[in-house]
């Protein structure tokens, strides 16, 4: 191979990423909304594909983000890494801006935009409204009937009225008064042949191929709006266990209404059944109560709704307080003070709870120093509270509170309450040695507050360093013999924990509190877990492993190894990190260095690999043109471009081992390619030659320098036809050999253009369309066409793309003869698409229709801003004479000429010029729109 060339452009080699998106879905259409606004149409359940070409050195990574269709400018959290974004079966809360972000470093990122719109078309909705009202100065009433009819749409729907088979306009009918903001149609004093059959027609006007949608209403004279009854009283108090029925019932309404039940908060139970207006619930459960409602609708008026509020009747929790006199602002129970003992159950209906309160097991006797009061403003709501004034030694006893509901099979609840001179207030300690507790992470806690009193209250715990729930996901957790149990601890569980008295159950008093703390221990968290470091032999390097994170956060011990063997490491001072000095890197010092840095809880590593091996190369994606070969050779070369990752890292880089493999065979050819020259961000140069046309080769480069092979790149290379013209000499295709001058098929079209000649023309082929022979009139020349004939169908298209053609000029021409010969024609048209930018290919020529049994010329003038492809569209016609023909294109740099130039044989040409539809004068306004256009 030859030797390795730095490129002329020597410091191209770094070029910032540029991005441009184009889409490949099934998109209803792809517009412009001015020139930066791009907005891409698509119908609600089709699949969305757009794609980001991007260029730049090094290959830029991909990223994909959407914002809201709103103004918010916040990304979503999830992203997609890659240059192709496809959502299957689209859905309008999808529709917004997606942003396609192309970073490699360089420079700042691309970022590119396209508004993605969404279209739907859901069913109508039609509700009807009716108003009475008395008419001054006469006897009778006056009727007034509006006819409503929404729908969500994208874009706005359009409305159309019908009565029967018969579209309704303001114009045409005195009675009728349609408002199109609203999308009502109003009749006042109704008149017979106002009883009818109404359509709403709602319209996107076949956007994306929505068809149109419609609703229909039969309005009569006894059109109503629904009503109901219930069986039931609105509030339904009922015991577990029951089984009920509620009856909603239909009193009015036509068309006959729908009865819905629905419940809240949630779901229907699942032992619920409805059939028509009955709701049945079995075995009915506490959490079966809430607001069950039944609904009818008929779209007549507003629906009619009736709600029942069911109770199922229930008791839990019962507690107890003791209150000492609240005057005195006493802690303790005293003789000669008042004393207060409450009672409190969770209820439903709360307010039904009846309390009965016991003294040493016989009912209490109530007197002016004994006293019943009940829903204290200091208490829960719905608390019995028994007041003892002046309390005495004879006061002293148990007392019980229980609490029923009267003539329901609920089982009663009670709480005891004893009163002596030993009740004592609480008191709460941490036991000795447990202020502090450290456990490693992942075992069991246990903190523990003891708590003295009489009687002894539940002991309430929570987090006080931390705005955090505990590991029940409770702000709180409630324990009654003082401890606190946490399973499987994790780091963050760390911190400050509070024990304090409950106020239930015990004192109603200011809480005792005492604080544990608890310490988890975990191993440590270091940097870098891994690092990739280089060096040019005989350099020094020095390596640090840095703890970040631990419990305790202190290097108790760390250990070196080199190739998994232990090096002599002098002792760590108590610091957050461990350092290793490479005095020399070489042959033998390169490898693999591990520190593994112990708190004595656990161990954590960093992983060094030193070596003077030299950084991969990385491949250039964006060279013009890079396959070489000569006409009707069966070998191509390819130009191979590169620059070298931080070639000052390590020592010189002395050549490029380059491994060339064909794909699909295992054998590789291998060459040297040596440097001359190297510096950060030289754009190198190697071409391959020799390779077979069409084959696709893997290539693998390595640089190598005195320590030895570097950091391997590889990539695939393509056959792609060369563009050997414009150029001064040859620059028409006249399609004579298979290589058609690089031009290629479409393969998203319906069909592909045919070559063939009058040789190999089919000879049943359609008379009376397409041309006898190409435009030199002899039987050899080949020409290009499109054959009508079966299985092509009305509006089938062909289209023939031409390579990809630097720009190196600001004008060109484009040249070429047409044959359009049959009464079926279609239509030709030339497009251009410009590499990189916009995928939309922009018409510049179009023509329809017989144009004669004769070639013709056209000339069009193109402005490209970037490399650029031209496009030969054919559009089948209506029936099968429809062959359309061209041949001798050419691409010329500067204006096309003023009058057509004169092919080899005389061609009529109509009106002495070619045809207006395509005037080779194309400027003014015009050439600027499609200049903007292509760019």
């Amino acid at each position: 191979g030859c030797c390795l060339i730095p490129s002329t452009s020597s410091f191209l080699s770094t070029a910032p990423a540029q991005a441009q998106i184009i889409h490949a879905g099934q998109a209803c259409v792809v517009k412009e909304d001015n020139i930066s606004e791009r907005v891409y149409t698509i119908r609600e359940g089709d699949t969305l594909v757009l794609q980001c070409l991007v260029t730049g050195h090094p290959r830029p990574q991909v990223r994909w983000t959407k914002t809201a269709g709103s103004a918010s400018d916040k990304f979503q959290e999830t992203s997609v890494l890659n240059e192709t974004l496809r959502i299957e079966k689209i859905q309008r809360l999808q529709g917004g801006r997606y942003y396609c972000k192309a970073e490699n470093g360089v420079g700042v990122p691309a970022i590119k935009s396209i508004r993605v719109d969404v279209q739907y078309l859901d069913e109508p909705v039609l509700t009807v409204h009716q108003t009475i009202s008395d008419v001054r100065g006469s006897f009778y009433q006056e009727k007034t009937v509006f006819l409503r009819c929404t729908v969500n749409s994208n874009p706005p729907a359009r409305f159309i009225w019908k009565r029967g088979a018969e579209t309704l306009s303001h114009s045409q009918d005195n009675g009728v008064d349609i408002y199109e903001p609203l999308y009502t149609q109003l009749w006042k004093n109704l008149r017979p042949q106002d009883y009818a059959s109404y359509t709403c027609q709602v319209s996107v006007r076949n956007v994306c191929s929505i068809p149109d949608k419609s609703i229909t209403f039969q309005l009569t004279n006894t059109t109503a709006p629904p009503a109901l009854k219930l069986s039931v009283n609105e509030t339904l108090v009922v015991n577990p266990g029951d089984n009920i029925t509620m009856q909603c019932s239909l009193t009015g309404g036509d068309p006959q209404p729908e009865v819905v039940w629905s419940h809240s908060p949630g779901p229907m139970p699942p032992n619920s059944l409805v059939q028509g207006g009955n709701l049945t619930i079995w075995r009915i459960r506490v959490e079966d109560s809430g607001y069950y409602n039944c609904t009818a609708i008929n779209n007549v008026g507003n629906p009619a709704k009736k709600t029942v509020n069911l109770l199922v009747r229930s008791m839990k929790n019962a507690t107890f307080q003791i209150t000492p006199d609240v005057i005195k602002e006493s802690e303790t129970i005293q003789l000669g003070q008042d004393l207060k003992l409450s009672c409190h159950v969770d209820a439903v209906p709360q307010e039904k709870v009846v309390y009965s309160w016991y003294k040493n097991g016989k009912p209490a006797r109530f007197s002016d120093r004994l006293l019943i009061t009940r829903n204290d403003p200091e208490l829960p709501p719905v608390t019995c509270s028994l007041e003892i004034i002046d309390l005495r030694f004879s006061d002293y006893g148990t007392y019980l509170c229980v609490a029923t509901f009267q003539g329901a099979p609920i089982p009663d609840l009670s709480v005891e309450v004893n009163i002596s001179s030993e009740t004592v207030p609480p008191t709460i300690s941490v036991p000795k040695g447990q202020s502090t507790i450290t456990v490693r992470e992942g075992s069991r806690a246990e903190l523990q507050c003891e708590v003295r009193g009489k009687p002894k209250p539940p002991i309430i715990w929570s987090r006080v360093d931390k705005e955090s729930p505990m590991p029940s996901g409770t702000m709180t957790m409630e324990t009654y013999d003082g401890k606190l149990r946490l399973e499987s601890v994790s780091r963050e569980m760390s911190g400050t924990y509070k024990c304090q008295t409950a106020r239930y159950n015990g004192f109603n008093i200011r809480p005792r509190e005492a604080l544990v703390q608890l310490n988890v221990q975990f191993p440590p968290v270091v940097e870098p877990a891994f690092q990739d470091v280089r060096q040019g032999v005989g350099r020094g390097v020095t390596l640090r492993c840095t703890m970040l994170k631990g419990s305790p956060m202190k290097v108790a011990t760390s250990v070196w190894r080199f190739n998994g063997t232990l090096l002599a490491q002098p002792l760590a001072e108590q610091q957050d990190y461990s350092e290793l000095k490479v005095d020399s890197v070489s042959r033998e010092t390169s490898g693999s260095y591990e520190c593994s840095i112990s708190n004595d809880v656990g161990v954590s590593t960093c992983l060094f690999q030193v070596s003077a091996k030299a950084y991969s190369p990385e491949f250039y994606y964006d060279t013009p043109n890079p396959t070489l070969s000569q006409k009707q050779s069966k070998n191509y070369s390819y130009v191979l471009q590169w620059t070298q990752k931080e070639p000052d890292a390590v020592d010189p880089i002395l050549k490029y081992r380059l491994e060339v493999r064909q794909l699909a065979q295992r054998n590789t050819i291998q060459t040297f390619i040596p440097v001359q020259k190297m510096e950060k961000g030289l754009l190198l140069e190697h071409i391959l030659p020799n390779l077979k046309v069409p084959q696709s080769y893997e290539v693998r480069l390595t640089p190598i320098t005195s320590f030895g092979a570097g950091d391997m790149a590889a990539r695939i290379i393509q056959y792609m036809e060369p563009i050997n013209y414009p150029n001064p000499t040859d620059n028409t295709c006249r399609f004579e050999d298979e290589k058609i001058c690089g031009f290629v098929q479409d393969k998203l079209d319906n069909f592909d253009w045919t070559r063939q000649n009058a040789l190999t023309q089919n000879p049943k082929r359609t008379v009376n369309t397409g041309p006898p022979t190409d435009i030199s009139g002899t039987p050899e020349g080949y020409y290009m066409f499109i054959e009508a004939s079966r299985p092509r169908v009305t509006g089938d298209k062909a289209r023939l793309i031409s390579p990809l053609y630097n720009i190196t000029a600001k004008y060109y021409c484009v040249s070429f003869y047409y044959h359009m010969y049959g009464k079926h024609i279609g239509s030709l048209n030339l497009l251009v698409r410009v590499r990189n930018k916009r995928a939309i290919d922009t018409q510049v020529w179009s023509l329809s229709g017989n144009r004669g049994n004769m070639w013709q010329q056209a000339h069009v003038p193109i402005n490209p801003p970037g490399p650029f492809q031209i496009i030969f569209e054919g559009v089948r016609g209506t029936s099968y004479e429809g062959d359309i023909a061209i041949d001798d294109v050419t691409l010329k740099k500067g204006d096309c000429p003023r009058k057509p130039i004169g092919p080899n044989k005389a061609v009529a040409l109509p009106g002495g010029g070619v045809p207006a539809l395509h005037s080779p004068c194309l400027c003014g306004p015009l050439t600027f729109f499609l200049y903007m256009l292509l760019r």
